[in-house]
């Protein structure tokens, strides 16, 4: 059982298979900024599901598609032409990607705040933990950012997997940013909400500046989503029913996997959303992936995402039912 992955294995809905297949008559370049109805899905999406304010007002935020999350996380250093005087502040247990973006440019990297930062990494629901930032928390960040000049970037790839606790609340809500989206960029990823990760669709948004910078670097170096995949985007951003559908399916696999590896001794720390449960028996990671492994259950370390982790483990709830089924009864 390969819960140490978090790739999707449901079918993409067939309503989004439609869209693209409609849309594959695509002789043309597509545009890098998006089409027209993709940028308008998507200040939809952001209106209903972010609560963005003056949403469809372009001079107050920016929109831009990506080609799936990862290549907006990873590139977007060298997209904001950062270098080594820069310092990209990353939180203390986070995706890797983010340090890698930076290593790529040459910037510096620190878990700790400095008034030098030049951008600042937000995750919630986070990867690996599982855990929610609050309206407090997350503003209190916001405000920090602007304070010493650096661009707050926050990853929401997973904010519409909660359960049953306190809602995940996008930094682009006004009660966060205060109506304005000066200094703040979003990313949201339709790979776990749709099931789209082979399509590779993504966005942007936020400070109208910043999404136009990424744009105009991201055009000089052919990083275009295809119009097909552009076109079942809006399918996608369109729809909040299969999302709902899809947060069904991983309750019910989570409500299989916590009690089946709190039996066997596990405790679940933060976990609150997102697709992974945040685990530890008390002892180091290594320790854990072996003992896992020899009941046939693969993990992932909780130190490859920081030192802080090494007693944790990350176990992905993105397999299927039978997958999750078996993988309880072996740990019974």
């Amino acid at each position: 059982m390969d819960l140490s992955i978090g790739t999707p294995v449901d079918p993409t809905p067939a309503f989004i298979q439609d869209a693209l297949r409609a849309a594959a008559d695509s002789p043309g370049y597509p545009m890098t900024a998006g089409s027209i109805a993709l940028r308008a899905a998507a200040r939809r999406y952001l209106a209903r599901v972010c609560g963005a304010v003056g949403a469809d007002d372009p001079a107050a935020l920016g929109v831009a598609p990506a080609i799936g999350l990862k290549e907006g996380v990873g590139l977007l250093p060298a997209y904001l032409g950062l270098g080594p005087d820069d310092l990209v502040v990353i939180p203390e247990l986070a995706y890797p990607t983010y340090a890698v973006g930076a290593a790529f440019v040459g910037a510096r990297v620190s878990m700790e705040w400095s008034a030098d930062a030049s951008v600042v990494w937000v995750n919630s629901p986070s990867n690996p933990t599982g855990a929610v930032m609050g309206v407090d928390e997350l503003r209190a960040a916001v405000e920090r950012a602007r304070s010493i000049g650096a661009l707050l970037v926050s990853d929401e790839c997973y904010l519409e997997f909660s359960y049953g606790g306190a809602p995940p609340v996008s930094v682009l809500h006004p009660e966060v940013c205060g109506g304005s989206y000066e200094g703040i960029v979003a990313m949201h990823s339709l790979s776990k909400r749709s099931n789209l990760a082979g399509y590779r669709a993504g966005l942007f948004s936020g400070d109208p500046r910043a999404v136009a910078e990424l744009v105009e670097r991201r055009r000089h170096t052919g990083m275009i989503v295809p119009g097909p995949v552009q076109a079942a985007a809006v399918a996608a951003l369109d729809d909040d029913e299969h999302v709902r559908d899809q947060r069904d399916r991983y309750a019910k696999r989570r409500e299989t996997l916590r009690p089946a590896l709190e039996r066997a001794g596990f405790r679940i720390d933060a976990s609150e959303a997102g697709l992974y449960l945040w685990a530890t028996r008390g002892e180091p990671c290594e320790d854990t992936v072996a003992w896992l492994a020899e009941r046939g259950i693969l993990v992932a370390l909780g130190s490859f995402y920081g030192p802080t982790g090494a007693q944790h483990v990350r176990i992905a709830m993105t397999a299927t039912d039978e997958r999750i089924d078996a993988a309880a009864s072996r740990l019974s």
